[in-house]
């Protein structure tokens, strides 16, 4: 984060998070308004009751993204854990956005290994099996979490993707077909790390997978960081808008040495004010989840705050707040 001067944009975030701490949901997120405004709780901290607080008393909200907890992924959660995670949202009065499964990160079945495949997990007997078994577990836990939303992934990224594109293909197509017959959407993240990584590559996906059930989850920071600079305004212009049915906001920025890094959500490539307004101009009704991902503050928390900062003011700019 050399390119970044943290003191630059802390100094004005901070006065205006500031105001947002007086007890109580100080924004007025009502369930009337056009946006689901929330934050995934382990990007403040891994102690659930405390990231719930946060986002209820301080930041406003009235939704979180599920994910993990407790330095655990929800899916490796116990019944009992599960049942505190309930607790704890009641007692908030929080509601889920979307199950944030790590579905399809994995390796597609016969290609290479990919490099961005975790160098510490070993060779699956089958793949596609316990892909199905991920799934099954996540609808369970969106239908718990009285949700009808679960993210998933399009496998790591391969260099060549192109012989196992169509098999991949029907796969998620299987998999939204799947979620469908439960209710429940399928929200496909683009990802640097998987081959669908970009705004263009997710048109591309979109196209192959005609089932209803596949939406998207629209991430521009995560496409600018595979190299996508235009996610915002060009890619998103190409996007079918009425199959983008997530968002998650975060940012990124070229750094001194020529590489992107995540930056603040305030800070970076994506015009978030802009972004948001144009989504409201084409009738998104769905969350925007924040997703720091930047870790220059004291801590996650710290950072988090700082990174609300921004997208309260660029929910402002864009007239949707």
């Amino acid at each position: 984060m050399r390119a970044i001067s943290r003191r630059g944009f802390v100094g004005g975030v901070a006065a205006t998070v500031a105001t947002a701490v007086t007890g109580g949901r100080v924004w007025g997120f009502a369930a009337g308004a056009q946006f689901k405004v929330g934050v995934i709780t382990d990007e403040i901290t891994q102690d659930f009751d405390h990231a719930c607080a946060v986002a209820s008393n301080e930041f406003g909200m009235q939704w979180v993204e599920l994910r993990g907890m407790w330095k655990k992924s929800l899916l490796g959660l116990s019944d009992a854990e599960l049942a505190d995670v309930e607790k704890t949202l009641a007692k908030y009065r929080l509601r889920v956005t979307d199950i944030a499964s790590p579905l399809f990160k994995a390796d597609w079945p016969g290609a290479p290994k990919s490099e961005f495949s975790p160098k510490s997990s070993a060779a699956s007997g089958d793949v596609l099996k316990e892909q199905d078994e991920v799934l099954e577990q996540s609808v369970a836990l969106a239908k718990r979490f009285k949700t009808d939303k679960v993210r998933c992934f399009d496998f790591w990224r391969l260099e060549d993707v192109g012989p196992y594109r169509a098999a991949i293909d029907a796969k998620l197509g299987e998999a939204a077909d799947k979620c469908g017959r439960q209710g429940v959407m399928l929200v496909l993240e683009n990802e640097p790390a998987c081959n669908t990584a970009t705004g263009r590559e997710a048109v591309r996906t979109l196209g192959a997978v005609k089932s209803r059930w596949l939406a998207l989850n629209w991430d521009p920071g995560n496409a600018v960081m595979r190299g996508e600079f235009d996610a915002y305004p060009v890619a998103w212009k190409m996007l079918p808008k009425e199959r983008i049915h997530h968002c998650h906001v975060k940012n990124a920025v070229k750094g001194s040495d020529g590489k992107v890094v995540w930056s603040p959500t305030g800070t970076g490539v994506i015009d978030w004010a802009a972004q948001f307004r144009e989504m409201a101009k084409v009738g998104y009704r769905d969350a925007v989840s924040l997703e720091t991902h930047w870790h220059g503050g004291a801590n996650p928390e710290d950072s988090t705050r700082t990174s609300w900062g921004g997208m309260k003011k660029a929910l402002e700019g864009g007239g949707v707040l």
